[in-house]
């Protein structure tokens, strides 16, 4: 059966990015006077694709028409095995190869566009595995002022067991949705065309992500926000859990931890998507003034040494 297509919203138009070979579909909405101030790189979680970011279900809820509004050009980025490159290779790419895709595919946006003062990655779920991976060695990347990520954590809040596998999944679809009601009317008629199959290799991955997590967080070294929905249901986000997620980053020169009310894991899809987006966006903000400050700080001045007598 044919999948429909995902239909954009008003000035918002789909692109390809080659990420090392391989074409990688993406969304983007630039501001209307072509001036972008930062570059915001969107990364979908697993079993959605870029459109997530976009969805059409209320005007509000489309981070890519809300971002342009407000001066900053959007990427939402189709991540490998999902939309064009679904079958390159048709079974994925493992966490390590999704970062390097995602590396060489904005690299490759930035050698064609403005970025402004730079990059600026927001990232969902599994999305926010891969953000981090590749800002641990952002090697290439145009200059990266920044991460916020939502509905990833480090302490699943499930047994291995329950774990998504692409058989029944039914637990799964719970879990990553929460009460109907945090939902405009329309959402799940809206999302066909955004909905896909989860990749073999991102599957299999998923159990190792807490001993991956511990080993990649320590090498991020720009600010990081995290941000857990009220009804989150794959994660602890205890206060406990969350003290020890935040101290992972040893790194990083600020770590802010959220919370999302009357929301659950898929956050962008909800009636909450526009205020998470506005905090995201608040947030760059503060990395944009941490920037700005640094570039302009002037000059230490030296004290004059003092006169002697002869």
């Amino acid at each position: 059966m044919t999948r429909p297509v995902h239909e954009s919203s008003r000035g918002v138009r789909r692109i390809t990015l080659d990420a090392a070979g391989v074409p990688l579909s993406a969304l983007l909405a630039e501001p209307s006077d072509g001036s972008a101030r930062a570059v915001v790189a969107a990364v979908h979680g697993g079993g959605m694709n870029a459109g997530y970011f976009d969805c059409r279900a209320h005007p509000r809820q489309s981070l890519l028409t809300l971002g342009a509004g407000l001066g900053y050009t959007v990427l939402a980025v189709d991540r490998p095995g999902y939309h064009r490159s679904a079958a390159r290779p048709a079974e994925g790419q493992d966490l390590a190869e999704q970062a390097v895709s995602l590396r060489a595919a904005l690299r490759d946006f930035a050698s064609c566009h403005a970025t402004g003062a730079g990059l600026f990655l927001l990232a969902h779920s599994y999305g926010g595995k891969v953000a981090l991976t590749a800002a641990a060695d952002p090697t290439g990347l145009p200059h990266l002022l920044g991460l916020d990520i939502s509905g990833c954590g480090h302490v699943y809040a499930v047994e291995p067991h329950e774990l998504p596998t692409g058989r029944d999944d039914s637990g799964r679809l719970r879990r990553s949705w929460g009460p109907l009601r945090l939902y405009p009317p329309g959402t799940f008629a809206a999302i066909g065309s955004v909905v896909e199959p989860v990749p073999a290799l991102e599957r299999a991955e998923l159990a190792r992500w807490p001993s991956l997590f511990r080993a990649t967080a320590p090498r991020v070294r720009v600010p990081v926000r995290l941000t857990f929905a009220e009804h989150e249901a794959w994660w602890r986000h205890d206060d406990a859990a969350l003290t020890d997620l935040a101290a992972c980053f040893t790194a990083a020169p600020r770590v802010h931890v959220d919370r999302q009310p009357a929301a659950g894991h898929n956050i962008s899809l909800g009636w909450a998507a526009r205020s998470y987006h506005l905090r995201a966006l608040a947030f760059l903000e503060d990395c944009l003034v941490s920037r700005e400050t640094i570039l302009t700080r002037p000059p230490a001045v030296r004290p004059l040494p003092s006169a002697t007598a002869s």
